[in-house]
């Protein structure tokens, strides 16, 4: 038992229960004996995952062994329960001493088990080993998962533990030290005592005999004797137990032997190197006992030194007077007392800090608990926040993607409207869309509003929905499309080529500084600010960036090697905190505003920050704080630190306004020579805002707000305005993104302290919700952002950030020297406007007079009253808002007007054409005439009377359908007339000419209401009071277009005149015509092109009219204008002079204005009039090709149908001529006519009856029924395919010899003799007694076109596409459906005559014989193998060559066979090649269709190799791999030998290699094609030799 517990090692003595609860030393043991091969799966842990896993392994060998063994057992042992292990252990070594005796491996253990259960467990663990189950797999993980755990865990442990030892050793060592020097000190302080003592002699009493030297010495000299042999004993113990161990393991050699087949070599190496470890722990005990003896021998030495010098002492001191022994008797009490308390008081010290370790080892015991929950807490709050940060990282992509797929969307759903609004209206219009429509769909295209409309805004209700919005907001963007056109001459309002010469007209500079003037009046500029004044620094930037960017080591950087002051936001605040702490005084040149200095009442200061944003917008952050010192004595970077505290100190954040405060103080203080940069600020968009309006005084939203103000000019401008204060520089130079990923910011986190990543993730999420804004505030605004990768290395980066800030240095310096030398070439002043006072009297001058307006021209700028301007600027803001507002309604009723017209036209076009194809009678007619004619007896028609008649019945039908044909075409021509007088196009017309009418009023009005505001304006100059314009606004008349009933009740209310629209229709056309023809004949007239010009004519005569009259009254009120002044008197005194120049250049001034007005309307009027007649004639050129397009069609419709009428009268001649009837319907459908063969009017004649197909037999060639007999009769005696060769020769001969194959057989077969059939079977079976019966038919159903290898790889590749199942099988219908390489003729039911029989299609039924020949019959339906089929079929007449065309089907590609010649067929007597087959060429591009890295398992190649010597006849070579023969060892072998252990497909190039599949292939014949006919023939010429011989013994005898 002892020798069996020595298999164990490391086995504690008294734990032996807990050594044993895990079942690892049991399946130590038991793997030591061999019996446990599945050791390394056993875990070392005492977890309860590991014992299930252990005691589960080792039940299934404890049974092996027949102990005792269950889940009671299992639990006992787990749980340590006493007793429990022991039992086990006892019934193991019984049973394991068992197995040593009958010397039984566990492989004879197994194999002496009942079969059945023995077998099921195999199976059981083969089905676990090969299919395992999901639990185990997942137990299989979770166990590994939990194993790598628990080995990094008990690696840390180790790594600890080890660390530790190191430390107490260090403790240890440095122990020692202290203890050795106080040691040497003690010595020392003994030597000098010593010392002291040896001069005085004290006499002692005699000593008892047990205190001399001499006991002393024996008493050591005894005591060593007995250490030594205590020693010597330990040592002879420890040899005997080793000794005892060594031949255990070797006692006999039988033992050896078994231990040699029960381990490895690996356990052998494992015992020696088990057994070197062993000394090595023996001799290292050795020398701790030898080191022991000598620290001992030492010890002992140093004693008997003690004890020599107390002899010594003692001597002296007996050598002293007895006072002196007294005394130094009590002075060596005193010193033991003093030793005793002394070695107490250190007794009780070693108490007290072995009870004040304990306690403070149990304090740091609890903290390290509580800093270990608190960091596994941490982890685990860390991984939640990664995983929510992951989830939002997530979900910002798929918004990303989301948005980027919408637009993407978006822009193709505009393409596709846009295209297919194209081609909508390319059949509205004929393909001429106008450039208009294109222009407005680009416009809609571009700004991606959708082009089709999605709502109708007319009525336009109260509440809008979102679809009636959108296409509001796309009239407005045509609209200001249209209204710019129209302002800038562009576009579709650009001047034509006829009238080059006039050009767009001039701004109107007087009325520009008139209207401003006002505007200035009227909206006094805003005051302007201070700007706060800042140095020129050389470079101002920020880094920006995630955490772990990497941001402030860059600046650190920046700030030592470039001369870059770096302000990071934190450390400012914390500087600004310490300067209020330490009560920093304020500086000369840091002030604080008057209004801190005098509120520093109570101890509560309010301190105003500044940000220069003006007087007016002055924002001012309030912050109270209360302390005992005196704010204004602080300075302004104290202040500001003092009301961040007081914010810090009640939990709230610091305002962006104190921070941006502090950062401008922090600027201030920077040198002018040194650039500044911040570090990661701003980091939201507020922040950026607020500190670009603190440090450039210019607010980004009041500049927005400034583009909307009120006062701006948009119909005239003024050249002498004063021009926009110069956009401020943005507050930051350049501003650097260091880009960094998630992941590499979470790598980097990881190498932090757990505590600070918790709020980490929150960094990352808000700032990446609030870098789009500052994205697009640094690079859209400023356009001053720059973004380096900082995932590179830290140098890279900082480089990188460097070469940036140097280059943007560099810039700005060029930029500078550049402005200073443009200042430098400036030139000087403008001119001043001029009043009253600095007129002086006119001095002549020789150069010509400035005209009023030009760049020299001085205006008179004489006050006016204020309520001029109150008056004026309203009344001129009335006039653009009423001239944009009306314009931009005319232009899109223009709009709406060119698409309604273009929607009639495509309408009218349509309804006409549908009106053309409206159906008639004449179908009736014709089938009634159709069957009268078909009624006449057959005996009549060759009668010259009834052809008379019939051909008078056919003039008549012709008379009818013409004029059936002639009534259409009036009906047609009036629906026609009828369009092209309904009014539309004159009402359009009209409708167009009052727009343009309206856009001429539109002109007028503005001139006349510039005209009176220039009137009152410089009327008021002159100092007098402006008066109403006597004469009355001019109104250009419009069309009437109203009828004459709603005329009458409009009359009252009407403000502007009409004219008539009518043109005098012509007398003809005013009386009714009786006649029909006449009637239409003057439409015609009427809608004649004469007609249609003399329309246009009066069109354009009326909008020339009304266009002079809109020019003439322009002119007429500017002529007026110069009548309405007075002359003015003859000045007397030198102020009236004065008065009179000043009143004469307010005439010259007002006139040239008018003047400039006038030509500037004129302009445009011209232009309106240009394209009012160009619209005019466009809608009447549309309109007249619509009428013509309906003409057209007409025409060609009635010339269609009178055509469609002449073929029906012909083809009814014909067949009156040849007195037959008309079998097919007569169909005259619209314009088209023909016979409809899918109609018939009296039935097809009976046919006769064709011959029956008869096949008959040519040359010894069996029919499609002698295959089917012979099929069904080896079905019979061999299902399985393969026959004996003794069977299948008595079959032929019964057939012959017994006349039964007259109908089987064809002549040429009947005479076969018996060594013929012999050498016939021997063909078809090659080393074997079976012969294929399937081969054979195939053999014999030749001749069927040969498949090259394409064809049939082709063929392979139709049928697995097919089957879906992967199977193999299809059934017959699928069969048929894909067929074969070949298919069966088709032109054999084209015969000449009825009576000659049809051909016989041997191919196609040769196509249904091969599927009964290879279907396996006995399941319904039947299914074809395929596979099997297409190996028949790669027999070659080459049989090497049909072993590699096998292979390939095999394989599924294509096979190169290597140049080799095969077996000659000299070896095979019987085996003939066929001489009539052609070689077979292969394409080369079909090869490579089929070429490719084939695969071929082991079952394929036994199925592709059979063996021909299986005497069982119902195993075939298609049969299961386990009864294939004999080549399975040698293709298993093969396998091994190629790398494929476990039998997996390889390679079929690597496999060809082998030198004996490549002996097996020029070796195998049954892949040859044997060819019947030759055994036919030699059967013949035998026969016929042998009728020689008999003729020759005849005539001999």
């Amino acid at each position: 038992m002892l020798f069996f517990l020595g298999k164990i090692n490391n086995l504690v003595p008294g734990s032996f229960a807990e050594e044993f609860s895990n079942g690892y030393l049991l399946g130590e043991l038991l793997h030591k004996y061999g019996l446990q091969d599945d050791f390394n799966k056993f875990s070392q842990s005492r977890i309860a995952s590991a014992k299930l896993n252990n005691f589960s392994l080792l039940e299934p060998t404890l049974h092996l062994l027949d102990v005792q063994f269950n889940e009671n057992v299992a639990q006992d042992i787990m749980t340590g329960q006493h007793g429990a292990a022991t039992k086990l252990l006892y019934e193991l070594y019984i049973a394991l001493e068992k197995k040593r005796k009958t010397k039984l491996t566990a492989v004879a253990m197994e194999a002496m088990k009942p079969t059945a259960p023995a077998r099921l467990k195999s199976i059981g663990s083969r089905l676990k080993s090969l299919t395992p189950r999901q639990a185990d797999l997942q137990l299989q993980q979770v166990s590994e998962h939990f194993e790598m755990k628990s080995k990094a865990m008990e690696d840390k442990i180790a790594r600890i533990h080890i660390s530790e030892q190191q430390k107490v050793q260090k403790l240890r060592e440095e122990q020692r030290a202290q203890d050795i020097e106080k040691h040497r000190i003690g010595r020392r302080r003994q030597n000098e005592i010593m010392a002291r003592i040896q001069a005085a002699i004290i006499q002692v009493p005699k000593p008892r005999p047990n205190h001399t030297i001499k006991a002393i010495e024996a008493q050591k000299l005894l005591k060593k004797k007995r250490e030594a042999e205590d020693t010597y004993k330990e040592i002879n113990k420890f040899e005997k137990s080793i000794k005892l161990q060594v031949p255990a393991l070797g006692t006999t050699a039988q033992t050896a032997t078994e231990l040699l087949n029960i381990y490895s070599d690996d356990e052998y190496v494992r015992k020696i190197q088990k057994r070197l470890e062993e000394d090595m722990f023996a001799r290292e005990q050795r020398e701790k006992r030898r080191r022991k003896m000598l620290v001992e021998q030492l010890i002992a030495h140093e004693a008997q030194e003690e004890a020599y010098r107390e002899e010594q002492l003692i001597y002296r001191l007996m050598r002293q007077s007895q006072q002196e022994r007294r005394i130094a008797v009590q002075l060596m009490h005193v010193r033991h007392e003093k030793e005793v308390l002394r070695q107490n008081r250190i007794y009780r010290e070693k108490q007290y800090e072995d009870r004040r370790l304990k306690e403070f080892q149990k304090a740091l015991d609890r903290e390290a608990a509580l800093a270990k929950q608190e960091k596994i807490d941490c982890e685990e709050q860390t991984i939640k926040e990664r995983e929510r940060h992951e989830k939002i990282a997530v979900g910002r992509a798929q918004a990303r993607y989301k948005k980027h797929y919408s637009i993407c969307w978006e822009v193709i759903d505009q393409i596709i409207d846009l295209s297919t609004k194209v081609g909508e209206y390319r059949i509205l219009t004929n393909n001429k869309i106008p450039l208009k429509l294109m222009c407005d769909w680009k416009e809609f295209f571009f700004n991606g509003k959708p082009i089709y409309e999605q709502a109708s805004v007319q009525p336009l209700p109260n509440e809008r929905s979102p679809e009636q919005l959108l296409e509001m907001n796309k009239m407005n963007l045509l609209d200001e499309k249209d209204y710019g056109e129209y302002k800038s001459m562009t576009g579709e309002w650009c001047l034509t080529e006829d009238n080059s010469e006039y050009k767009p007209p001039r701004n109107n500079n007087i009325l520009g500084h008139v209207l401003r003037r006002l505007m200035e009046i009227f909206y006094p500029p805003k005051p302007k600010s201070s700007l706060p004044v800042f140095p020129s620094f050389p470079i101002k930037g920020c880094i920006l960036g995630k955490l772990f960017s990497g941001k402030t080591t860059c600046v650190k950087f920046l700030e030592k090697v470039c001369n870059i002051q770096v302000l990071s936001v934190d450390t400012l605040v914390q500087k600004a905190i310490q300067a209020f702490l330490k009560n920093e005084m304020k500086c000369e040149h840091s002030v604080i505003s008057q209004e801190a200095e005098n509120s520093v009442k109570q101890n509560e200061v309010s301190i105003f920050i500044n940000f220069c944003f003006g007087y007016h917008r002055e924002k001012r952050v309030t912050l109270t704080c209360s302390f005992n010192c005196t704010l204004p004595q602080l300075s302004v970077r104290a202040q500001l630190g003092a009301a961040s505290q007081k914010l810090l100190k009640k939990g709230k954040s610091i305002p962006d306004e104190l921070l941006v405060a502090i950062l401008l103080e922090a600027i201030n203080q920077t040198p002018p020579e040194m650039g500044w940069i911040l570090d990661g600020f701003p980091m939201t968009i507020n922040q950026a805002k607020l500190f670009e309006k603190a440090y450039t005084g210019v607010d980004p939203d009041e500049a927005e707000a400034e583009d909307m103000n009120p006062g701006k000019l948009s119909l005239v401008t003024d050249p002498r305005a004063p021009n926009k204060p110069p956009v401020s520089l943005p507050a930051f130079d350049v501003s650097v993104l260091l880009d960094i990923s998630d992941t590499t910011v979470l790598k980097r986190m990881a190498r932090v302290d757990v505590d600070r990543n918790l709020n980490i993730f929150k960094k990352i999420s808000g700032f990446l919700d609030t870098w789009p804004k500052l994205e697009n505030w640094f690079s859209v605004h400023h356009n001053i952002l720059v973004k380096v990768n900082a995932e590179t290395e830290e140098s890279l980066v900082c480089e990188a950030v460097k070469e940036i800030l140097v280059g943007e240095i560099a810039k700005k310096q060029n930029r500078s020297k550049l402005f200073c030398s443009a200042q430098e070439k400036s030139p000087g002043k403008k001119p001043l406007p001029v009043t009253s006072q600095d007129l002086v009297p006119p001095i002549p001058v020789t150069q010509p007079p400035i005209e009023p307006g030009s760049h020299g021209w001085i205006y008179v700028d004489e006050p006016l009253p204020k309520e001029i301007s109150d008056f004026l600027v309203p009344y001129w803001e009335n006039i653009e808002n009423a001239y944009v507002n009306t314009i931009k309604a005319i232009l899109r009723c223009l709009r709406d007007e060119q698409h309604s017209i273009i929607y009639y036209l495509a309408d009218v076009r349509k309804n006409f054409q549908d009106y053309l194809k409206r159906p008639d009678l004449k179908q009736e007619f014709v089938s009634q005439w159709q069957s009268d004619f078909n009624s006449i007896a057959d005996d009549l028609r060759e009668d010259e009377e009834t052809k008379a008649e019939l051909h008078q019945r056919v003039t008549d039908l012709r008379d009818l359908l013409w004029d059936i044909c002639d009534k259409r075409r009036e009906e047609a021509e009036q629906e026609r007339t009828d369009i092209m007088n309904d009014g539309w196009l004159l009402d359009h017309k009209g409708l167009a000419i009052n727009h343009f009418f309206s856009l001429m009023q539109v002109e007028v009005d503005r001139f006349q209401d510039t005209k009176r505001l220039l009137h009152d304006y410089y009327r008021a100059m002159e100092g007098k009071i402006p008066t109403d314009d006597s004469q009355d606004f001019t109104r250009l008349p419009l069309l009437d277009l109203i009828d004459i009933e709603q005329k009458e009740d409009q009359n009252k209310s009407r403000r502007i005149p009409l004219v008539s629209s009518k043109l005098p229709l012509p007398e003809t056309n005013i009386a009714k015509l009786k006649n029909r023809g006449t009637l239409l004949k003057s439409v015609k007239d009427e809608n004649s092109s004469e007609n249609v010009a003399a329309a246009f004519g009066k069109d354009e005569n009326l909008i020339s009219d009304t266009w002079q009259t809109a020019v003439t009254a322009v002119s007429d009120m500017v002529r007026n204008c110069h009548f309405s002044f007075q002359k003015i008197p003859v000045p007397l005194t030198s102020e009236e002079l004065k008065k009179q120049e000043l009143t004469l250049k307010i005439q010259q001034e007002y006139f040239a204005a008018l003047k400039h007005e006038e030509e500037a309307t004129k302009s445009r009027l011209e232009l309106i009039k240009e394209k009012a007649l160009a619209y005019i004639e466009e809608l009447t050129v549309k309109a007249e090709e619509a009428y013509k397009d309906m003409e057209k069609w007409l025409g060609a419709r009635f010339l269609a149908e009178m055509s469609s009428v002449e073929k029906l009268i012909e083809i009814g001649r014909h067949h009156i001529e040849c007195s037959s009837k008309i079998q097919y319907e007569m169909t005259l459908e619209e314009t088209d006519f023909f016979l409809s063969s899918n109609v018939k009017v009296i039935p097809d004649p009976v046919p006769s009856p064709h011959v029956p197909q008869v096949e008959t037999s040519e040359s010894g060639t069996l029919t499609i029924s002698q295959l089917n007999t012979f099929h069904k009769q080896f079905l019979q005696v061999a299902p399985k395919g393969f026959i004996y060769k003794k069977v299948f020769i008595d079959i032929f001969i019964d057939l012959i010899n017994l006349n039964l194959g007259t109908n089987y057989l064809p002549d040429a077969w009947m005479n076969l003799t018996l060594p013929d059939l012999q050498n016939l079977t021997s063909a078809f079976t090659v080393n074997s007694e079976l012969i294929d019966w399937r081969r054979f038919l195939l053999a014999a159903a030749q001749p069927w076109p040969v498949p090259s290898l394409t064809q049939l790889l082709k063929t392979l590749r139709i049928f697995k596409s097919i089957d879906v199942a992967g199977s193999g099988l299809v059934t017959q219908e699928r069969y048929m459906q894909v067929g074969l390489w070949f298919t069966g003729n088709e032109d054999l039911n084209s015969t000449k005559g009825c009576t000659e029989p049809l051909p016989f299609d041997r191919l196609g039924h040769l196509i249904k014989f091969f599927f009964s020949l290879f279907a396996d019959t006995r399941q319904d339906p039947a299914l074809f193998n395929y596979t099997e089929m297409l190996l028949y079929f790669a027999a070659h007449s080459d049989p090497v060559e049909g072993v590699y065309r096998a292979l390939s089907i095999a394989a599924g590609t294509y096979i190169h066979r290597k140049e080799e010649s095969s077996l000659v067929c000299g070896a095979f007597p019987y085996i003939d090649v066929v001489t009539n087959e052609g070689p077979l060429i292969e394409d080369e591009s079909e090869v490579l269709n089929y070429t490719g890295e084939g695969k071929i398992s082991l079952a394929t190649l036994l199925k592709v190799f059979h063996d021909g010597a299986c005497t069982d006849e119902d195993n075939h070579r298609f049969s299961s791999s386990e009864k294939e023969g004999r080549y399975d060892k040698h293709f298993i072998k093969i396998y091994k030998e190629l790398d494929a252990e476990d039998l997996t497909p390889i390679p079929v190039e690597f496999l060809l290699k082998h030198p004996f599949i490549q002996d097996l292939i020029n070796g195998y014949q049954e892949y040859k094609l044997i060819d019947i006919k030759i055994f036919l023939q030699r059967a013949e010429q035998a026969q016929s030799i042998g009728e020689k011989t008999t003729t020759c013994k005849d005539i001999d005898a």
